[in-house]
């Protein structure tokens, strides 16, 4: 599993970069602050509710959640899954807001 910081992150968003961002926190969170990714909680992605994903098995897919840990889980879970380029947001949000406010 490959890591991205949020510096890494912000700078390819702000290049207008096409990018597919998964934020795996459950709804709650995901209203509250998110950065544009689409909502897909562990919870499915555990479950192997993976059908929504499916068509990104072979392009980079970026997760993120709060902290980190959800989101590794995430990418380890979609590796066995066959996902072949899954990163993970070093961090996640918790890191992403105190380096940009």
């Amino acid at each position: 599993m490959k890591t991205i910081t949020a510096e890494e992150l912000k700078a390819r968003i702000d290049a207008g970069e096409q990018l597919n961002i998964v934020d795996v926190r459950e709804p709650h969170e995901h209203e509250e602050f998110n950065i544009g990714g689409t909502l897909y909680p562990l919870g499915r992605i555990l479950s192997m509710d993976v059908d929504e994903l499916e068509s990104l098995k072979d392009k980079e897919v970026i997760f993120y959640c709060r902290s980190g840990n959800r989101s590794g889980q995430a990418c380890m879970f979609a590796e066995t899954m066959g996902f072949t380029n899954v990163v993970n947001l070093t961090g996640g949000m918790l890191n992403w807001r105190q380096v940009f406010g």
